[in-house]
């Protein structure tokens, strides 16, 4: 029995896994051999790009739920190790310390917010990296709601004016709202660069000031932080702001775990990967999605975001499975890109191409927004075979609707 390892069940590791159960069935008796095997810390499926929302009920979905009808195992643990020369991983289990060798390998661990050496960054701040942080965060707001005013208490200060950090920071109006948290408050948006947004472009950044001034989100930009307080936040201009809530969203870097390949990485920590999702100079290992980074129009390489990590995963199945049985694999090209910002209550941007086109802003954008959020990203949840493995086809979809727009 050969046996293929998927580590991760994140947006790429879903996709990987469901689209090489798909390949397995589709040649037949060649693929009865080939176990499937997923691996993740958590068992559900994260729809992570919704963790910044008011709503949490639905952004986690059970991986029985995915993966049992396709026959293929899953297990709970966290990667400690990999050793391509052995194809071996090293897992801590509940069972204790494990070891689980593969016969080809996707590496699809995804990324993790940076979190610098900054005292008190640890103890006193919060994220939506994870799942599970953000519902640390949720029951913060809730524990807020529910105490007497105090210094702070009705202050967020959100850290990093990237994509994620702007989503936060554009939805905390309403969080607050559902946190019972009224009347006078303040919501802070704090970034070392000059301008929210720094890498969404000149076009772009406008709308984003509009909104967030709509929303009364306040920004401090060029400064940085020096420590963070129960009580507070220090900035290196002076500023102490008193506050009970800081929410860490500045930058995003691959798993540790793709320095255990000896193959080039970006700035980003990411994998370089040729187009059938394969790390170069490493035999039977695939990665994809925020672990990987590969050239997908000629040009441009991906970036950290479900809109390539979904196609890369389905890929990386399609061709895994593909490579053991000696196969032609197909190679992933993706001629589009567009950028879906959500703005809280203010609506969203929605922009095209990698100069950042605006196409629709406000209520439209948003429901293209909801539309990719609520609909586009998840996997069937029928429990039906052939509906996972229609969505796991090797093939790349259309840009998301827009709205309003003739």
């Amino acid at each position: 029995m050969a046996r293929i390892v998927v580590l991760g069940a994140g947006f790429a590791g879903l996709w990987a896994a469901i689209g090489a159960a798909r390949k397995r069935d589709e040649i037949g008796a060649a693929g009865r051999d080939i176990e499937i095997r997923l691996v993740d810390r958590n068992p559900y499926h994260n729809i992570r790009v919704r963790n910044y929302e008011v709503d949490l009920s639905e952004v986690a979905i059970p991986l029985p739920q995915l993966l049992d009808p396709i026959g293929v195992s899953h297990g709970i643990g966290e990667v400690e190790a990999i050793d391509p020369a052995r194809h071996a991983i090293s897992l801590v289990t509940s069972r204790g310390e494990e070891t689980l060798t593969y016969d080809r390998l996707v590496l699809a661990l995804g990324s993790e917010v940076m979190r610098p050496d900054i005292p008190g960054l640890a103890e006193h701040a919060f994220d939506v990296d994870t799942y599970v942080a953000a519902l640390r965060l949720e029951d913060h707001l809730a524990s807020l709601g529910r105490s007497a005013p105090s210094p702070g208490r009705s202050t967020v200060v959100v850290v990093g004016a990237g994509f994620t950090g702007i989503e936060v920071a554009a939805e905390m109006p309403d969080r607050l709202t559902r946190a019972g948290i009224t009347g006078s408050r303040r919501i802070v948006l704090v970034d070392h660069n000059p301008a929210v947004g720094a890498s969404i472009g000149a076009r772009a950044r406008p709308v984003i000031e509009t909104a967030l001034s709509s929303l009364e989100v306040e920004t401090r930009l060029g400064v940085r932080v020096v420590s963070v307080e129960a009580a507070g936040i220090h900035l290196n201009s002076g500023e102490v702001i008193p506050t009970q809530t800081v929410i860490w969203c500045a930058g995003m870097r691959a798993s540790p775990l793709a320095a255990s390949f000896p193959d080039a990485r970006d700035r980003l920590g990411r994998l370089l990967v040729d187009p059938f999702m394969r790390v170069a100079d490493v035999g039977g290992v695939f990665a994809a999605g925020d672990v990987a980074s590969s050239v997908v129009d000629g040009l441009h390489p991906t970036v950290m975001s479900c809109q390539f990590a979904r196609p890369m995963g389905r890929f990386a199945g399609h061709n895994v499975v593909a490579d053991l049985a000696g196969l032609p694999m197909l190679p992933l090209r993706i001629d589009w890109y567009v950028t879906v910002l959500d703005l809280g209550g203010w609506g969203a941007l929605y922009t095209e191409g990698w100069d950042r086109e605006v196409r629709t802003t406000g209520a439209a954008a948003k429901t293209t927004k909801q539309t990719i959020n609520r609909k586009r990203i998840y996997p069937p949840l029928t429990g039906n075979k052939d509906d996972l493995f229609a969505a796991a086809a090797p093939t790349v979809q259309a840009p998301p609707p827009t709205y309003g727009v003739r």
